[in-house]
């Protein structure tokens, strides 16, 4: 079961970079701009900053839940199974604070925290 958990949760962790990548890097592109509702190149451009940083907190997510994967793998079963569970909860959390905004939302927020439910319960039963 926890080969199971660990899988989901690096899909998990696989998206949260993902999502890194569009809010960072890929911000000003239109075919990323868009997909976050944003109306024009101009409102890119002035959001850039705030999805910039946005972006990292996705990042530092995705990165603390694959560490938390290397660690079970390792065998440090107590810190690897917590940094599965927080990332994983946090990501959740994101999601949820997502659907508060407006329910244009709540799209991304299923596609942005259903894999990471799944990894957070699958952690918890392994």
């Amino acid at each position: 079961m926890s080969v199971v958990a660990s899988v989901v949760v690096g899909l998990a962790a696989l998206l949260h970079v993902y999502i890194f990548w569009m809010e960072s890097v890929g911000w000003t592109r239109p075919e990323v701009w868009r997909r976050f509702g944003v109306a024009d190149q101009a409102a890119a451009d002035t959001t850039r900053p705030m999805a910039y940083n946005q972006g990292f907190y996705n990042l530092f997510l995705g990165l603390g839940a694959g560490l938390g994967i290397v660690l079970l793998a390792l065998g440090h079963e107590a810190a690897g199974t917590t940094l599965m569970l927080f990332c994983t909860g946090s990501m959740v959390a994101a999601a949820v604070v997502l659907t508060t905004t407006g329910p244009g939302y709540l799209r991304a927020a299923l596609t942005q925290g259903t894999v990471p439910l799944l990894g957070f319960v699958l952690t918890l039963l392994a």
